[in-house]
């Protein structure tokens, strides 16, 4: 029962932090994370860019995700199974790499910085094992890197609950958003480790 609640709590999040971006279709920018850059940064086409394509298609790598995670689903819908993989691994190396080059640029500087660039390489590196895997028809080793992948799409969803509980606590956003850039996927990540850890024990 708990297992099926998280599940449906994961979905409910991905969902809602999934089509986050549209906000900025609506939204004056000077209102949105782009009101906290410089004007310079701004300015630079290929920064927008990346910024655009890594929050666009990080978004639809958590909104289609979750749902790859349910056993019958997989079972019973192949065929869709693969074709959201595809789409989510291809969501993934957009927004990974989108997201390693928007790091070197992070508010914080280095210590926040440093945090969004492991990220997103870690990120890309579990999407892509996990695409190795299953092309070498090893399912349990796909699963377990895929398993780290989405832990790793999840940070989205984190980093939005951990900033303004930090934030509130502390009273000090600057140190909140340094702690953020950590804590939005360590944990997640360790999240992971003990699944796979207790999944290859059944």
């Amino acid at each position: 029962m708990m297992k099926k609640l998280l599940f449906v709590m994961m979905g409910v999040l991905a969902l809602v932090i999934g089509v986050y971006p549209l906000m900025y279709a609506f939204v004056e920018h000077k209102y949105t994370f782009l009101g906290s850059k410089s004007p310079e940064l701004l300015q630079s086409i290929i920064w927008k860019t990346l910024f655009f394509a890594h929050i666009i298609f990080g978004g639809l790598a958590l909104f289609v995700g979750w749902r790859q995670f349910g056993d019958s689903f997989r079972t019973k819908y192949t065929g869709i199974h693969r074709i959201i993989g595809k789409l989510y691994i291809l969501s993934v190396l957009i927004s990974s790499v989108s997201g390693i080059y928007i790091g070197f640029y992070a508010n914080g500087g280095i210590i926040s910085g440093m945090g969004f660039i492991c990220l997103g390489i870690i990120w890309l590196v579990t999407t892509l094992l996990g695409l190795i895997y299953i092309r070498k028809e090893s399912v349990a080793k796909h699963k377990q890197f895929m398993i780290y992948s989405y832990a790793c799409t999840l940070a989205a969803v984190t980093l939005r609950l951990w900033f303004p509980l930090l934030k509130n606590l502390t009273h000090d956003p600057v140190n909140s958003y340094l702690a953020v850039a950590w804590l939005c996927w360590v944990p997640n990540v360790l999240v992971a480790y003990f699944i796979n850890k207790n999944t290859a024990k059944t």
